[in-house]
């Protein structure tokens, strides 16, 4: 089965979407932790059965709630990964956010040899435009060399750089065979020491990125970014810096509410907006429904689903921060074996973190930095 994990802060519609885009689009089963409680949002998601819900109150994290999100993100989803390792139904996590959607074509992902621990969804991004006429159906592709120059000859890139075409990030998401050995980060998978684990790409296997889709979406995820104690220095390549930089300016200058707005709107007409007549006359557009995917989850196995959020709550307050590769000292396997009572194999547990997390974890020897 295929489980995505993710930290989301978003609205009701947002969140509808991500749902059942990633339901349709090849998952199975969503771990979700809600950043922030939202009345509405933990209503509607507790009635999905493909759906564990968890709340990551001040409970959750202990009183030490990490300020940056990426932080918050990198950890839960590791909680999840630790959890999901101690399954034998949980084939594959992938690590998302609240605006990806994940586009897996099951043949293709079962077709990745049972060596290899780790895959990359390469990213679509949503066209942008500043008042869309309804749901977003156009995405743009990673571009070559020539298709980048054209654009920058014609006007609609600065430079031939697939940075600047994107708004946002070109990696693409990260899947993971779950181990207790193998972290799950936000582009990346890696060892305890943070050795990155080489990722198999293959044809059909690819994410939908909603970055800033609409010139109000634009606006909402700078005000939540800001806010959210995101380091933005550690969130932007150098193509985006200076933007960035005026951002938080613009943002910390205590201007009334409306020019602010309307100072987001020009930098998000001048520095976002897509050119989308010149990119759709040459045809580098692809249209997709996020909802369409065709894909019907797969059910957790009896008493899985139960299981699942029982282990996950009885995690709440331990040490976050041992769910971090770089944390020194760290004993996942013990804070299973504390918090887990139920678990028939728990004297297995330092043998499986020590020696590739579970039969299927087994041989990462020799397969870092594979391409």
């Amino acid at each position: 089965m295929i489980v995505t994990v993710s930290t989301v802060k978003t609205s009701l519609a947002g969140v509808q979407r991500f749902v059942e885009g990633n339901l349709a689009g090849g998952a199975d089963h969503l771990v979700v932790f809600l950043d922030e409680a939202d009345a509405e949002v933990e209503g509607w998601l507790a009635g999905r059965p493909e759906v564990t819900v968890v709340v990551t109150n001040d409970a959750w994290w202990g009183g030490d709630r990490p300020r940056r999100i990426n932080k918050r993100q990198r950890i839960n989803a590791n909680v999840a990964r630790s959890v999901l390792a101690l399954t034998d139904w949980a084939t594959w996590l992938f690590h998302v956010d609240s605006d990806e959607v994940v586009r897996i074509d099951r043949a293709q992902l079962d077709g990745v040899p049972a060596h290899r621990r780790a895959v990359n969804l390469r990213p679509l991004e949503v066209v942008s435009v500043r008042e869309p006429d309804g749901e977003p159906t156009l995405f743009k592709r990673l571009l070559e060399p020539g298709e980048l120059n054209l654009l920058t000859v014609l006007g609609a890139l600065p430079e031939p750089s697939n940075s600047l075409y994107f708004r946002s990030h070109i990696a693409g998401k990260v899947g993971i065979r779950p181990a207790l050995d193998i972290w799950l980060g936000i582009h990346k998978a890696t060892t305890r020491e943070e050795d990155r684990v080489g990722l198999a790409r293959r044809p059909g296997l690819a994410m939908l990125h909603y970055e800033s889709y609409s010139g109000d979406e634009f606006v909402r995820k700078w005000l939540a970014m800001v806010g959210s104690g995101t380091d933005l220095k550690l969130s932007f390549g150098e193509h985006r810096q200076k933007l960035a930089d005026a951002m938080v300016t613009l943002l910390g200058m205590d201007l009334d509410p409306a020019a602010a707005r309307r100072q987001l709107g020009a930098i998000y007409e001048r520095h976002m907006a897509d050119p989308v007549d010149v990119l759709d006359d040459l045809g580098l557009l692809e249209r997709v429904d996020a909802r369409t995917g065709g894909h019907v989850p797969e059910p957790l196995p009896a008493g899985e689903a139960d299981l699942l959020v029982s282990r996950l709550q009885a995690l709440a307050g331990v040490p976050m921060a041992d769910f971090l590769p770089e944390t020194e000292g760290a004993d996942v396997a013990g804070l299973l074996r504390s918090r887990l009572g139920d678990l028939d194999d728990l004297g297995d547990l330092d043998e499986q973190a020590a020696d590739g997390g579970s039969a299927r974890g087994r041989g990462l020897k020799g397969l870092l930095r594979r391409p």
